[in-house]
């Protein structure tokens, strides 16, 4: 695997003709939004196929799996697009593997929230080891809002991903409810009723498993989370079920060092079977510009934590937005745009902007102005993927978990696919 970084004069059809490989391959593989207008800065997986196959009449996805001594998820990940189709045609090409050296398995998390489009679940299913459903609220009397979300949990069965519920008092706009959080921790018997209410909720669904958000982990309620996960996962356990929390570790980033909210996590990870680290507030929409997640902030988070937690139950949350600011940033007043990936390339293209990567976080930027204002934008492309991605083999983590995935990020699938195993269970 090759990442490129389109220079100033190529085209789609030079770089293709540079790496031998087919044009219609190279947009397809990558999903290149501007394949008729590059942007200089641009990133494009050059990847070679080691086994394909060429379609013959009758033949179909299961059979040429079958023929290959392949599993069907790994056809569906070699060739994502095939995910859109109800059939595969005689004389196209389908990959069956590629020439790569994988690194290791490793688990491949995702968060969704319940209205996702079924296409783009149906194409993202096959990279996954977990989905998150995301997010049954829980009020201060222990009570769960419903969630229209059978068919996900029955899709993900069928593709061999655990389904698992997600329970936070955080509402629709991602901000959390702590009164509700404090009442819960502080009352045994509104605690029994919201297990119970999770556990009914669980089953009738078909969950396989729960993802526990904790918003409010603080070295005054440590004592009380604790108790409480003991109890959860001592109820879940006695059925079978995976018990996994996320937590954003409270980080203080400033010009000169990372300082870190102290909390010892070692009692919380004997009782789970995962902790997700998620700090989506880096480079927030509120905030001023900068990277999400970037990987000099992400290498002292694991450092420090896996000083007290075993690194393979550590699973590191990987955001894939990116953020739009106009400048002059003012503090308490700007708030960014959310933008996805292949947005902020179309825009770049649209703007003839130059993109830039800083190197320290891992991440491509770039400038515009439009109407005399002046716009910053930061988000993820296939070098931020495969540098944060391979913090998982590093420090010997579980794996990822990807925040969110109601788009399709091929470039990202494509660079993954290429480093690792996905663990299917």
């Amino acid at each position: 695997m090759t990442i490129h970084v389109v220079q100033p004069g190529e085209t789609i059809s030079s770089i293709a003709e540079f790496y031998k490989v087919p044009e219609d391959r190279l947009i397809l593989e990558n999903g290149i939004p501007n394949s008729n207008n590059l942007v200089v800065g641009q990133t494009i997986v050059i990847v070679y196929p080691f086994i394909n196959y060429t379609v013959k009449e009758g033949d179909t996805l299961s059979g040429i799996a079958e023929m290959h001594n392949v599993s069907l998820m790994q056809i569906l990940r070699n060739n994502p697009y095939l995910s859109d189709r109800e059939y595969i045609y005689t004389g196209e090409t389908i990959t069956i593997s590629y020439d790569t050296n994988k690194i290791r398995t490793i688990a491949i998390g995702g968060y969704v929230y319940s209205y996702i489009n079924k296409e783009v679940l149906r194409k993202t299913l096959p990279f996954l080891t977990f989905l998150t459903v995301f997010n049954y609220r829980i009020n201060a009397e222990g009570d769960l809002n419903n969630l229209d979300d059978q068919e996900i949990v029955d899709m993900a069965k069928e593709y061999g991903v655990i389904p698992m519920m997600l329970v936070s008092t955080l509402s629709e706009q991602g901000i959390g409810n702590s009164e509700a959080a404090y009442i819960i921790l502080n009352n045994p018997e509104i605690q029994d009723r919201m297990i119970n209410n999770i556990i009914n909720n669980i089953q009738a669904k078909g969950y396989l498993g729960l993802n526990q958000f904790f918003q409010f982990l603080t070295p005054e309620t440590k004592t009380l989370v604790e108790n409480f996960i003991i109890k959860m996962s001592t109820r879940l356990k006695s059925y079978g079920l995976r018990y996994t929390v996320t937590i954003t570790p409270r980080t203080n980033i400033e010009r000169t060092e990372v300082t870190y909210e102290s909390i010892d996590y070692s009692t919380i990870s004997q009782y789970t079977d995962a902790m997700l680290f998620l700090s989506y507030d880096w480079g927030y929409s509120f905030g001023p510009p900068a990277s999400v997640t970037p990987v000099n902030i992400l290498r002292e988070v694991i450092n420090n934590i896996i000083k007290i937690v075993p690194p393979e139950k550590f699973v590191l949350g990987l955001p894939v937005i990116g953020y739009d600011w106009a400048l002059p940033y003012v503090p308490g007043f700007t708030i960014a745009n959310a933008i996805i990936p292949n947005a902020a390339i179309l825009l770049a293209a649209d703007q003839g902007a130059l993109i830039r990567y800083n190197e320290v976080s891992a991440a491509p930027y770039y400038f515009y102005s439009i109407s005399d204002e002046l716009h910053n934008v930061w988000f993820k492309d296939a070098r931020s993927i495969d540098t944060i991605t391979r913090l998982v083999p590093e420090y010997g983590l579980q794996g990822i978990s990807i925040w969110n995935n109601m788009f399709f990020f091929t470039q990202m699938w494509l660079v993954i696919n290429n480093l690792y195993d996905i663990l299917k269970v």
